[in-house]
């Protein structure tokens, strides 16, 4: 074996030699990394903030949870860029391709799973907190705000995931356009009864026809006035508790029963 032929050899072995020990050092990393992220994310909390959310229990299901999924989606980064450095050292990649990836394919991946993640726990958490806040408004369009909030959610992470990928930005915009004006739309001529309540209510409250303690009668409703809010009035009579959505009262009028 000649001379040029011994040292082209010992190049290669020491390449490859070279890209197995990267390839190592980079799942030790990514293994490093993933338990310290791990370890932050529970140290903010984020563990007691997504409990209960569906995605909380779908990743339960599979035998993680949100701080594992996300944990480990920071170890597959790292480790793909391993692998890739791996792969460049070797001369089993072309320089441009490997640099393409690692500067743009790998973070946009990463930040458009991110963001599909964090639409999927904020999605569900909004709904949660806006279900919470509207429980005592006794009118049957309210149940439909809390799913609205969350697809809303779930669809703007979508659009975000979609833009990091690659996705024409005009394209998103026209979609989240159409979105808004279906929501704007069709949400006005879902909610006419509630918007009617709360105007309704906001007149009651400012101008106080009636206060918590009068008797009233609203149709064929009377009683004892326990609580007025935006959009519901509520009587008591006999036990019997009645609630009526302000714009029937602010339609039909009522009478304050003087003894």
């Amino acid at each position: 074996m000649s001379f040029h032929q011994s040292f082209a050899q010992y190049i290669t072995t020491s390449r490859f030699l070279l890209a197995s020990g990267i390839f190592i050092v980079g799942l030790v990393i990514g293994y490093t990394v993933s338990r310290l992220a791990r370890r932050v994310l529970e140290a903010f909390g984020l563990s007691e903030t997504v409990e209960g959310t569906a995605f909380e229990r779908t990743a339960r299901g599979l035998g993680t949870s949100t701080v594992g999924v996300l944990s480990q989606l920071v170890a597959l980064t790292i480790y793909v860029s391993g692998a890739l450095a791996a792969l460049q050292m070797a001369q089993l990649l072309d320089t441009y391709t490997f640099w393409t990836s690692i500067a743009t394919f790998l973070p946009q991946v990463f930040i458009a799973a991110l963001a599909v993640i964090a639409g999927l726990v904020l999605g569900e958490k909004a709904a949660l907190l806006v279900s919470e806040r509207l429980r005592g408004v006794k009118l049957p369009e309210v149940g439909v705000i809390p799913t609205l909030i969350k697809y809303s959610v779930f669809y703007i992470a979508a659009l975000i995931a979609l833009s990091q990928l690659g996705v024409a930005t005009n394209a998103l915009l026209i979609m989240l356009t159409a979105y808004v004006f279906g929501v704007v739309f069709l949400g006005g001529l879902a909610f006419k009864d509630l918007l009617a309540a709360g105007a309704a209510g906001v007149y009651l409250l400012l101008n106080e026809p009636y206060s918590i303690g009068d008797e009233i009668r609203v149709g064929d409703n009377r009683g004892i006035v326990q609580e007025v809010d935006l959009f519901v009035t509520h009587i008591e009579n006999d036990g019997e508790e009645f609630i009526i959505p302000n714009q029937q009262v602010f339609r039909g009028g009522i009478v304050r029963i003087r003894n």
